[in-house]
């Protein structure tokens, strides 16, 4: 679906907070009223979600986990999953709020076209009317017809750009766009990377059962003098020559491609754990995790920001929900289950396999290790298995941080010329993510950073300032008596700084462990 809309100009009326005017500018997927979609069900959007969050970022889990220490791990990665609810709750109201304001503008437009097309006022009756509350200083709940629907009802899609256009200022707004940017520029380089890096292990790596457990160097070779770094490198431009070109173009993601890779994602993941459980239930694990390594907590952070990620994509998930009275508890059960997944993915894995030997891409360990998968074909399943799911999504993520750096840069009655829109956005949306994959393919550390960083922007600070400045914006408008009926079960300003001041002090940790890290280097 194109996600890309022209809104009119929105203003709050004078006296009440400002609301940042939304010119005639064409915003994307962060950014624009778009269609609802089809309604679904409480239970299909329990599935939706499910789907949404458990990703790429899970394959590197296992590593981290056995990096930071099983008890480490599972207390942080609970803690974690309770802060991306909190933030989910709060992105939840914002978008009601959102919506009651749209509502409320549209009362204000209607009232005012009734008044200026009625004709029939006498002089009394003019001189009452400038009398009376003015619609602009009135609450809306006080013009509210009798059965009409609630205002804060989630009815309209309003992505998170556009909540942040109304909710911002212009230096807020350019930033929300920014911290965007950089995310998906972390996102584009770890797909870039995972697909070559997958490639270079099912080309190069020992299928003949005879090298399980053997863990490979870069500089080894792998076709003749060809060694595995260059072999990467070699998939990473076949990789580039594929897929980039969509960059250029639009491409849109079908819902039968969804379909088929989630059920190849699902394939994979139960596989992945059985064998695991099946390994270590002969007795044949070969895990003896630590308790804690202080050490590993840094990227574990990023790693499971990144895993829990669902905040800015919460608006087309959480609007075509046909009953959403229910939507807190659907919320809960999801994160209740996708803890437990991630937990259990993470422990068989790190009581199956040697943590020194466990791969960045989990899937790889099952790629040359017959002990736990003696069937070739499934073999080659698993390692290929991210190359097939991961190219469909390149061309998508790479196309909506093209479109919005085209919004960051827009200007209001102003076009592109076509070198700029047509070759310079596509570039410079392509060259940094392929150029960061041919420096490097450590899939943990880029997961890492990206979550670390454009992540908890993304899952923390934005949600948190959303629903602090929708609070404040809505006051006026609706009056103190109004509730919403979506407000966050953590509606008191304590939850808001917390979560800002956990923010900042795990960017201040990471940023000191890497810096300190370097320096022993």
């Amino acid at each position: 679906m194109d996600l890309q809309v022209k809104l009119t100009d929105l203003r709050l009326p004078s006296g009440s907070p400002r609301l940042c005017r939304i010119g005639r500018r064409r915003l994307t997927m962060a950014g624009g009223i778009t269609e609802t979609g089809e309604p679904y069900s409480p239970f299909v959007g329990l599935v939706y979600m499910f789907n949404l969050i458990v990703g790429t970022g899970a394959l590197t889990m296992p590593k981290a986990f056995a990096t930071a220490g099983w008890v480490v791990s599972l207390a942080l990665i609970s803690f974690l999953a309770f802060m991306s609810y909190m933030t989910t709750t709060f992105v939840i109201e914002a978008m009601a709020a959102a919506n009651a304001q749209l509502r409320w503008k549209r009362r204000e437009q209607e009232e005012v076209s009734n008044s200026d097309s009625s004709s029939d006022y006498s002089d009394d009756e003019v001189n009452i009317r400038g009398r009376s509350e003015s619609v602009e200083t009135r609450p809306i709940l006080s013009v509210q017809r009798v059965g009409s629907a609630d205002h804060f009802d989630i009815v309209e899609r309003v992505e998170m750009g556009q909540m942040a256009s109304m909710f911002f200022n212009k230096v807020g707004v350019n930033m929300f766009y920014i911290c965007l940017i950089v995310y998906l520029y972390g996102d584009l380089a770890i797909y870039a990377a995972a697909v070559p890096m997958s490639l270079m292990e099912v080309a190069c790596g020992n299928h003949s059962c005879s090298a399980g457990g053997v863990k490979y160097n870069d500089t080894d070779p792998c076709w003749g003098p060809v060694s595995r770094k260059d072999a990467y490198r070699v998939f990473l431009a076949v990789f580039t020559l594929l897929l980039g070109p969509f960059t250029f173009f639009n491409a849109q993601k079908t819902k039968y491609l969804q379909i088929l890779t989630s059920l190849m994602r699902w394939i994979a993941f139960t596989m992945m754990i059985i064998l695991a459980l099946i390994r270590i239930g002969k007795g044949h694990g070969e895990g003896h995790p630590q308790v804690a390594q202080l050490s590993g907590v840094p990227n574990l952070f990023g790693v499971c920001v990144y895993s829990f990620m669902c905040q800015h994509s919460l608006p087309s998930l959480i609007t075509p929900i046909s009953e959403k009275r229910r939507v807190g508890a659907l919320l809960l059960a999801d994160y209740v289950l996708i803890l437990g997944f991630y937990s259990l993915l993470s422990f068989t894995a790190i009581f199956c396999f040697d943590s020194s030997l466990l791969r960045d891409m989990y899937t790889l360990n099952f790629t040359d290790n017959c002990d736990v998968l003696g069937v070739a074909f499934l073999r080659y399943f698993l390692g290929l298995f991210p190359v097939f799911t991961i190219s469909t999504n390149f061309p998508i993520i790479a196309v909506t941080l093209r479109n919005n750096w085209k919004t960051l840069f827009h200007r209001d009655g102003g076009t592109y010329p076509w070198v700029v829109d047509r070759v310079v956005f596509p570039l410079i949306t392509l060259v940094p993510p392929i150029i960061v994959a041919f420096c490097t393919h450590d899939l943990e550390a880029l997961v890492g950073i990206t979550g670390a960083y454009a992540g908890t922007g993304i899952q923390y600070i934005i949600p948190a300032c959303l629903v602090y400045f929708s609070r404040r914006h809505l006051e006026p408008v609706v009056g103190r008596d109004a509730v919403n009926k979506h407000r966050s079960p953590f509606r008191h300003t304590f939850w808001v700084a917390f979560v800002v001041f956990w923010a900042t002090f795990c960017l201040m940790f990471v940023t000191a462990n890497i810096i300190l890290t370097e320096s022993k280097n």
